[in-house]
């Protein structure tokens, strides 16, 4: 485990592989920790991975956490303190950061791959009920409904599920509820349709939080991105679908990450 110091306090990340190697920089989406990608990493061995708690989540503080700038800041200065650049990989709210940190630190960003996510997710008053109901019942209260959006029903089927609803059901309220602020105001398409770099975007075909349309509309705004669709996944292809998304993910790696 590693702490970047923070003006609000302690980031956690983790980083593995060879120390002289490209680096990875992965993003997770709301209600995670780094675990997140646990079952991709055999495939990263390549690579100096860096994973990494965003504020209000996992082991790390919360800041204000209200802005998908601040989200953006707290990777950059990972990346400042290690003082290289990286390809991004941001799954959810972690690929709308990746895409914020590629706009406001273009000099950062060698490529980016962006899960399940967009420039822009879900609608104000959608965050907003969704904030109301975790004020009143905590991330518990809305775990089970937000399983059925991550995971296909054949997932949602088996005994991991459980694992995953737990680290939900125990993400910190505050953190949590500032993630969704910061979604709730995020609107990276214009800023999106600008990037010129290497970008890699997946949707799954069972996503009910990021429809694959959302998805697709996304790459299409980034000249030369390629579209993936993984079948039978849902929000979380590293968790539901690794191999798949592995076969899809090393191609882009080797041409534009080594």
């Amino acid at each position: 485990m590693h702490v970047l110091p923070r003006p609000y306090g302690a980031l956690h990340l983790r980083v593995d592989g060879p120390q002289d190697a490209h680096v990875l920089l992965l993003c997770n989406s709301l209600g995670t920790d780094l675990r997140l990608w646990d079952a991709l990493m055999p495939y990263l061995h390549e690579w100096r991975v860096i994973r990494y708690d965003k504020q209000g989540h996992g082991l790390s503080d919360l800041g204000d956490g209200t802005d998908i700038a601040e989200h953006a800041a707290d990777a950059a200065a990972i990346l400042d303190s290690l003082n290289c650049r990286a390809t991004v990989i941001g799954c959810s709210i972690g690929g709308l950061i990746a895409q914020r940190l590629a706009a406001d630190r273009p000099e950062l960003v060698r490529a980016l791959v962006l899960s399940n996510s967009a420039a822009k997710l879900g609608s104000a008053e959608s965050w907003k009920d969704r904030i109301a109901a975790v004020q009143v019942g905590g991330t518990r209260a809305i775990a089970d409904a937000v399983m059925e959006r991550w995971f296909a029903p054949t997932f949602c089927a088996k005994p991991e599920l459980a694992m995953w609803r737990n680290m939900l059901a125990r993400s910190p309220r505050d953190g949590y509820i500032a993630a969704c602020h910061a979604l709730a105001g995020a609107d990276q398409t214009s800023a999106t349709a600008r990037l010129r770099l290497p970008c890699l975007v997946i949707a799954g075909s069972k996503d009910g939080a990021s429809p694959p349309d959302i998805v697709r509309a996304t790459a299409d705004l980034i000249e030369g991105a390629e579209f993936h669709l993984i079948d039978g996944a849902g929000h979380l292809p590293c968790v539901e679908a690794p191999e798949v998304m592995a076969a899809i993910l090393l191609p882009f790696l080797q041409k534009h990450a080594l």
